[in-house]
């Protein structure tokens, strides 16, 4: 079986396959494990942290092997590996010792995963390694043989102690005090800027296109820009190049808080240069408005005595830092009175709650965007390894927002706060960390709290001067504190680069919020290799917030959200996400009991793509701006145009008839699961005719199966003959397209009529069709069904060209013209009837373990037509769901064959406790269902 073949294991970023995907698959489902590696650092040991903790919980305890060859471990390293309590860690003394491999035992049998890897994040998620997956059910062969090699190391190792570590770190000290001395150390590099002496500082891939863009959107005529750009990834830097090429005679840069001007002078400073004199600030304590380069606070310069000090057309060049906030009217006031030759908004976040619109404000010239996901790949940011953890259980309950302050800063719940965020730790020497808080007593007292343990904390509020603030941040820096909490005040506009430890007590209101609070550890700092999240997870409604603030999917699909939940090699870099095991069922709970469609949260995001595009939106901006799935408003209001008109949106009016062709289209055409029908109504907009001929040719031309039982099926849905009579009378009874005596489809005089006298509903219609050939692609154009895609019983009749839909009396499965689809939902919920409660489960990625329905035995004709499946020619269609809460549709897992070897009859209990037969039987599917898919629905 495939689970069980050799595997050579490669870090891909192209395919998000990665070394560290299968190893940790594998820890997470063994019974014990041995690793023996030369090399460990403190990144590659946060990749297991979680991990390790869950098997603690479990009792699963494990061994690691390792070395100081060559003094590559840091000390630290080995202090991280004693707080692990469940692994046993010794050392050996081998000249030379090098070994990497990572045994797991289960139950039966042990797999290997041996090759060029170390314990390091490199190794794991970027190098170009090699490493080999083995898997035995035998205690001999390759898999005894490095058990027993280990064994004999390993026996002859000292089992790591802190004493041990002491005597480490003395010769450690030596060996790197020598290197140091014989090497000339760079100074640090400021934000989002290579490390490289100052004098010489040249932009960044992303500063480079950015600045391209800038001078292009001018060369336009455009007098306002706008740059989205993650936090972290230098846009002051880019700025003051802009200013550079744009050489004004005086320029105005304005933010919204005076501890950020003297940094940001001091970066124009080193970009632009010239004389001192040439820069000034001016804010509540500085008044130097002659400056030719002047950074302004908003609160200062937007008052009406000092505008009117200045000319409006004074600055040539004005920029305005955190630009989200430039609804309010102090920057209004600004952006109104001044007349400058160009405008500059810079923005981590555009998105806002209010309706104020910024892009509005800059002409919607967005002149550059780059966003978490991408500054990660681009390694612009300080990679970070996220833990969501679960907060601390009160009485048996989990902290939850209607909790009492006395529990929040209970003794125990600090206890537990200091376990969590010791084992998770941090890099570098000393922690430098920053506290969000989910209220201002709490972090006032959680601070006292800390502080009587021992640790250096200060509590910062909004009521703080920003003279305490400023002095704090340089406390932290400078060591002199170990923790900021706060509760908002530093959720952007603050740079403290060498903070090492985030951790976020509390809840998640706003996915913009979170990833403002994540940047903040998000820059680059000689100090520190990573950032270490900690988030605490209570039992909060808007859980479901977490994964798509981390992913950056805004699409709404339940679906997509919890894939990334147990998937989360969509993280680029080093970066990695973790969650413990209650955390990670606490957000499993919240996706399914929220309601991400509700018309609410459909409409924000509608109008923040409105606001962007300075338009309605068409289903085809949805998918190229990464925005809602556009079939969710088929799914939930019949159809985008229906959505229009519940928000209220002026949109010309249809008639009955227009509204349900709309209907129609968007339920059966829209998601692109055939392309035979999306390839002639393509034809047909653009011709009054089509012959067969023509669309055959076509079909051919994508590669598409055109066989007669294919080609009828469309037929049949574009006449709507395929359909039950609801379903017809839902789409207006009326057919789409009419195949003529004369051998050529065109479109019904009714539907041809409503095109040609209203350009409105033409519109729609050419939009349904244009998204749907994109999202098409997606699809295997020559198979009927396309592996691991998600379709519902009705898609099986219509895909498989059964002549009608019969989903309503499909159930499990049903056989028909050679054909019989089987839906397995693979998590039954607590309440589902005693005699459909099957026992179905994955024996391995090739077999599912099936049932029959009940009340059937092997003497059945129903059950002996599956059994008999090969030799009648009939193809077994798998269709498989995690459970109901992801609705109506299910994953192809191809075709299946039974194995009649392993029918049996059972019996199951009805709802009265009386004992029903049902047949069990494997099914061997033609192909191994991939490793991702098969994690998330096991």
């Amino acid at each position: 079986m495939d689970k069980y073949k050799p595997k050579l294991l490669v870090n891909n970023k192209g395919s998000k396959d990665y070394v560290l995907t299968p190893l940790l698959e594998e820890l997470d489902h063994c019974q014990s494990f041995v690793f023996s590696v030369a090399f460990i650092t403190e990144s590659g040991l946060a990749t297991l942290k979680s991990h390790l903790l869950d098997l603690n919980m479990r009792g699963v305890t494990g061994k690691i092997l390792t070395s100081n060859y060559l003094n590559f471990n840091q000390p630290k390293i080995y202090k991280e590996l004693l707080k692990i309590t469940n692994v046993e860690v010794r050392l050996s003394d081998l000249s030379g010792f090098h070994a990497k491999g990572y045994l797991f035992h289960h139950e039966g049998y042990s797999t290997i995963i041996t090759g060029s890897s170390n314990l390091t994040a490199s190794a794991l998620k970027a190098n170009y390694e090699w490493n080999v997956k083995l898997t035995s059910f035998k205690h001999g062969g390759l898999l005894g043989q490095f058990q027993s090699e280990f064994n004999k190391v390993w026996d002859e190792s000292v089992p790591l102690s802190s004493q041990w570590i002491d005597a480490y770190q003395i010769l450690y000290e030596e060996v790197t005090k020598a290197t140091r001395d014989v090497s000339q150390v760079l100074p640090l590099a400021p934000e989002g800027i290579p490390q490289t002496v100052f004098s010489s500082i040249v932009p960044n891939t992303m500063q480079m296109n950015a600045l391209k863009n800038l001078q292009d959107l001018r060369a336009t005529g455009a007098q306002k820009g706008l740059v989205i750009s993650a936090t972290g990834t230098g846009k002051t830097y880019l700025s003051a190049f802009d200013v550079r090429n744009f050489a004004p005679k005086r320029m105005l840069f304005v933010v919204h808080r005076e501890q950020i001007l003297q940094k940001a002078m001091l970066n124009y400073q080193r970009i632009l240069g010239g004389e001192d004199r040439d820069y000034g600030i001016l804010s509540g304590s500085s008044r130097e408005t002659d400056a030719k380069y002047l950074f302004a606070t908003v609160q200062t310069i937007s008052k009406a005595s000092t505008l009117n000090s200045f000319d409006p057309e004074a600055f040539d060049y004005i920029l305005i830092d955190e630009v989200h906030k430039a609804g309010a009217s102090s920057y209004l006031n600004i952006i109104n009175y001044f007349q400058p030759a160009f405008l500059l908004g810079m923005t981590a976040t555009p998105e806002r709650t209010d309706d104020f619109n910024i892009y509005e404000l800059f002409d919607y010239n967005v002149a550059y965007e780059i966003r978490l996901q991408e500054a990660l790949e681009e390694d612009m940011l300080c990679p970070f390894h996220y833990f969501g953890v679960t907060d601390f259980e009160y009485n048996g309950q989990v902290i939850d927002d209607t909790v009492m302050l006395s529990q929040l800063v209970s003794d125990e719940r600090v206890a537990y706060l200091i376990e969590k965020m010791e084992y998770y730790g941090y890099s570098g020497e000393t922690v430098k960390g920053l506290i969000f808080c989910s209220r201002k007593e709490e972090a006032l007292e959680l601070s006292k709290l800390l502080n009587m343990r021992g640790y250096r904390t200060v509590a910062l509020t909004g009521d703080d001067r920003q003279e305490e603030r400023a002095r704090c941040v340089t406390d932290l820096e400078n060591g002199q504190l170990d923790y900021i909490l706060t509760v908002d005040i530093f959720n952007e506009g603050i740079d403290i680069p060498c903070i090492n430890q985030v951790v976020m007590l509390r809840q998640t209101q706003s996915s913009i919020v979170f990833v403002q609070q994540l940047g903040r550890g998000l820059r680059k700092h000689a100090g520190k290799e990573f950032v270490t999240i900690i988030d605490f997870i209570g039992n909060y409604k808007n859980n479901y917030l977490i994964p798509i603030a981390l992913s950056g999917d805004k699409s709404q699909n339940k679906d997509n959200i919890r894939r990334h939940m147990k998937d989360t090699s969509f993280i680029n870099g080093i970066s990695t996400i973790n969650f413990e095991e209650v955390a990670k069922k606490q957000i499993f709970q919240s996706i399914s009991n929220s309601n991400l469609t509700a018309l609410k949260i459909l409409k924000e995001e509608y109008i923040q793509l409105k606001n962007r595009l300075n338009r309605i939106p068409t289903h085809l901006d949805y998918l190229e701006h990464g925005s809602i799935d556009p079939l969710i408003f088929s799914d939930e209001h019949g159809s985008y145009y229906h959505f229009l008109q519940k928000i209220k949106e002026p949109v010309p009016l249809l008639t009955d008839q227009e509204k349900k062709y709309l209907v129609m289209l968007s339920a059966e055409v829209l998601n692109g699961k055939r392309r035979h029908e999306i390839v002639l109504l393509s034809q047909l907009l653009t011709a009054c005719r089509v012959t067969a001929q023509e669309w055959v040719h076509a079909l051919g031309e994508h590669r598409c199966s055109v066989d007669s039982q294919t080609l009828d099926s469309v037929k049949r849905v574009l006449d709507m003959s395929f359909f039950t009579e609801p379903t017809r009378k839902k789409y207006g009874d009326t057919p789409v397209v009419v195949f003529t005596e004369a051998q050529q489809f065109v479109f019904h005089p009714v539907l041809l009529q409503s095109m040609q006298n209203n350009e409105y509903f033409r519109g729609m219609l050419a939009d349904i069709i244009q998204t749907a050939s994109h999202i098409t692609e997606q699809y295997d154009c020559h198979e009927h069904l396309t592996l691991y895609k998600k379709y519902s019983r009705k898609d099986s009749c219509k895909l498989l060209n059964w002549l009608s839909d019969e989903s309503s009396t499909m159930y499990g499965y049903k056989t028909k013209y050679q054909t019989c689809p089987i839906f397995v939902t693979y998590h039954k919920h607590e309440g589902v009837e005693a005699s459909t409660n099957y026992q179905e489960e994955f024996i391995s990625p090739e077999v599912l373990k099936w049932s029959t329905r009940s009340r059937r035995t092997l003497e059945s004709e129903e059950v002996r037509t599956i059994l008999e499946a090969d030799e009648r020619e009939i193809d077994l269609h798998v269709f498989i769901k995690k459970d109901d809460a992801e609705g109506t549709e299910f994953y192809y897992l191809g075709k299946a064959h039974p194995d009649p070897q392993s029918a049996v009859q059972g019996s199951m209990l009805d709802n009265n406790g009386k004992s029903i037969s049902v047949v069990h039987m494997n099914l061997v599917l033609e192909q191994s269902v991939e490793s991702k898919l098969y994690r998330y629905l096991t």
